[in-house]
């Protein structure tokens, strides 16, 4: 029983940054928390299933920042030259 508390509460836990709404339709707590906990298999959600009953993800996923630029220097005053 308490393994699986720890597997629900894990699949709740693993995706909270996101948000999703539905466009132009009305909809309630429950049902969102419904689709989300019928669209997440292992702890991951599913984008494909999200979209399938109607939500639409409006924060995306988390992405890899982006590497910086590299410094131009300018060819005279690089040191050591």
């Amino acid at each position: 029983m308490l393994l699986g508390i720890v597997l629900v509460m894990a699949a709740c836990s693993a995706d909270t940054e996101r948000q999703w709404m539905k466009v132009n339709e009305k909809y309630t707590t429950a049902e969102f928390r419904r689709d989300h906990a019928e669209c997440s298999k292992w702890g991951k959600l599913d984008d494909a299933c999200m979209r399938s009953r109607g939500w639409v993800d409006v924060t995306g996923p988390k992405s890899k920042a982006p590497e910086p630029e590299p410094r131009y220097i300018p060819q005279g005053s690089r040191p050591g030259r």
